[in-house]
């Protein structure tokens, strides 16, 4: 059975986050329900945010747990993976913040567009800050989750415009709905913007200003 293109962003964004969350869990040396709650935390908590905000109850992540089983997968794949090393390889350790990056980046580009697409097929298209709200929610709920069960700052308050990508995509997004309604172009442009911010920010460096 073919998946349709939101489906797929949502499996692509799945599957990142749960990689994601579980490298973090690992790495902050939690047991292997650890790695799990943390794997499924990051890759359905921002569609259950999402749901509850357009009322879509129960959240589909109780009504069809596919996508919850697929982080359970991934989570316990690395969890047996790494456990064979006995800790996380040192080959790997000094890559460790690029592969979280890039799980993270291609997650929230994914999840995102997903979030956007669930407004609206429910309806709400005309309604553009609802539905870049439910894009950006999609897109960072998982990974505040994640980062406050591994008692860290989240990343959406501090690194790289992560929340920014994020919310840029989605304007985009609902811009070129707006004025094409092609929902093919919107979601790939939305996608690659996204992405191309994460990585020019992480590589210039690029950050929202604070006081220090």
């Amino acid at each position: 059975m073919l998946l349709t293109l939101p489906e797929v962003f949502d499996l692509i964004g799945t599957i990142a986050f749960a990689l994601s969350g579980s490298f973090v869990a690992v790495s902050k040396k939690m047991d292997i329900f650890g790695v799990n709650m943390l794997a499924v935390a990051t890759a359905c908590g921002g569609g259950l945010v999402r749901d509850l905000i357009i009322g879509n109850t129960p959240p589909v992540v109780f009504r069809d747990p596919f996508y919850a089983i697929i982080a359970i997968a991934v989570a316990n794949t690395v969890f047996i993976l790494i456990k064979q090393q006995r800790h996380l390889p040192k080959k790997m350790a000094h890559l460790y913040d690029r592969t979280v990056f890039w799980f993270d980046t291609i997650g929230l580009a994914a999840f995102t567009v997903d979030g956007l697409m669930v407004g609206v097929n429910a309806g709400y298209q005309e309604n553009v800050f609802l539905i870049v709200f439910l894009g950006f929610t999609t897109g960072v709920g998982g990974g505040v989750l994640r980062d406050v069960f591994a008692d860290q700052i989240p990343d959406i308050f501090r690194k790289h415009i992560y929340a920014l990508a994020s919310i840029a995509g989605g304007v985009v997004m609902a811009i070129i709905l707006k004025l094409t309604d092609r929902q093919l172009p919107a979601m790939l442009l939305g996608f690659s913007l996204i992405i191309l911010l994460r990585v020019l920010a992480e590589h210039f460096r690029w950050n929202l200003p604070r006081i220090t």
